[in-house]
This record gives C-alpha cells, structure tokens and sequence, in this order.
C-alpha cells in the first residue's frame, strides 16, 4: 500500500495524519482537528491527533529556538529577513502574555485565532526567558482549550453542512 493511501485508508494513518497536519506552523490544531474529522476520524480520535501533533514542537522551540536563530544568523546570513521578522513577532507576542505570565500564556496559546497557537505562545515562551517547565503546562493547557474549542465549532460546522442541526 502506499504512503499516501495508508495514511487516507486506515484509521493509524488518518490519526498519523492528522497528527502531521497539526504540527504545521500557522495550520497547528485549529486547521489539524477539523481535517482529522474531515478525514473521517471520529472526534474522540481527531481530538488527541490533534493535540499530541500541535504540541510535539513545543518543548523543542522552547528550549532551542534562541540557539537555532543564533546559529542561523551565524551560518546562514541570507535568512537573516526571516530570523528578524520571528524574533520582532515573538517579542509583539511576547507583550501581551508578559503582563500576566504563565496565566496570560495559557490564554493566549487556547485562543484558537491566527497569529496565536502553541507554535506563537512557545516562541514568545523563549524569548521571555520562561522555563520548559512552567511554560510546557501553559502551553498544554492552552491547546487543551484550544481543542475543546475547536472541537465545538467543528461539530457545529459538520452538523450545519449536513443539515443535522
């Protein structure tokens, strides 16, 4: 079977799929979920799909993403227009859940409106010098809400086109 069939036909490969979709930057969970469902997934699989693959990136931004903007301004000047534009959108970002820390970041990661997401509240986790370990359960939260947000306009969305409501 190919790739692209097993991850449309069985149930793993819709949920691997999903899960893939989700840790797409801008995408994350509130373009993963309603695609996993799209897919076919019932809820109580595009849920978790969805979450787990919207967080995987997470803890890797947090802790890395400073060296890595480092080490691309150091070997890869050319990128240099993207690396300023992240680091300006992290600190803008980074304003706004300042104010009210780990309690701001939670609200802003769960606010499932672009420009926000786990991707956004990570970045803007790291250059305010937050800890994994405080951070992380903002951030899980945050897609929890997210989720669980997201989870109701999909079903509304589902139910509308198929006229159940």
């Amino acid at each position: 079977m190919e790739l692209f069939q097993w991850l449309t036909a069985t149930t793993a490969g819709k949920c691997l799929f999903t899960m893939l979709v989700s840790m797409i930057p801008i995408i994350e969970l509130r373009g993963g979920l309603p695609f996993g469902v799209a897919l076919g997934l019932p809820y109580y699989l595009a849920f978790p799909a969805a979450v787990i693959g919207n967080l995987i990136p997470a803890p890797f931004i947090i802790v890395y993403i400073r060296r890595i903007f480092e080490l691309m301004r150091k070997y890869l000047p050319s990128l240099n227009g993207l690396v300023d534009k992240l680091e300006r959108k992290a600190h803008l970002k980074g304003q706004k859940v300042q104010k009210y820390q780990y309690l701001g970041l939670w609200l802003f990661v769960a606010i499932p409106l672009p420009g926000t997401g786990a991707w956004t509240g990570s970045l803007a986790a790291a250059f305010l010098g937050m800890r994994l370990k405080k951070a992380m359960p903002a951030v899980v939260l945050g897609v929890l809400t997210a989720g669980c947000i997201m989870l109701g306009l999909t079903h509304v969305g589902v139910n509308l086109f198929s006229g159940a409501i």
